[in-house]
């Protein structure tokens, strides 16, 4: 059995695709579709490696990262922040600052080749 990763966006389309991606290299995958759904899943799955959207319409990402990294349990689960913050600073709330501010264990801008996706995913699971 592989890792499992939770993917975590309200973007149907990109869950499927990047689950597609994960799932080819042999890892189990756990979609949710919002923040709030992510949380549950987190908890209830305890998943090796969360990918987590930053603008999600119930909950944000950075808000999910903080509650992961300050819940015992379940602050050792790497987080790779996926997100188009950086594209749409213009019109969102949301800045590179407060991503940075979340504990994080990395930051990928959308879109993101597959390849180095996979390769920062594989590089966050060999430090644990």
């Amino acid at each position: 059995m592989g890792k499992k990763i939770l993917v975590v966006d309200d973007d149907p389309d990109l869950v499927e695709t990047t689950s597609i991606i994960l799932k080819s290299k042999k890892y189990d995958v756990i979609a949710a579709y919002g923040g709030i759904e992510g949380l549950e899943k987190a908890r209830n799955e305890k998943p090796d490696l969360i990918v987590l959207d930053v603008m999600m319409p119930d909950k944000d990402g950075y808000s999910v990262c903080k509650e992961l990294k300050a819940d015992p349990d379940l602050s050792g689960i790497p987080v790779l922040l996926l997100t188009a913050v950086v594209a749409n600073i213009p019109t969102t709330r949301f800045t590179q600052r407060m991503g940075m501010e979340t504990e994080a264990d990395d930051f990928i801008d959308k879109p993101v080749e597959p390849q180095v996706l996979v390769e920062r995913i594989e590089a966050l699971l060999a430090k644990q």
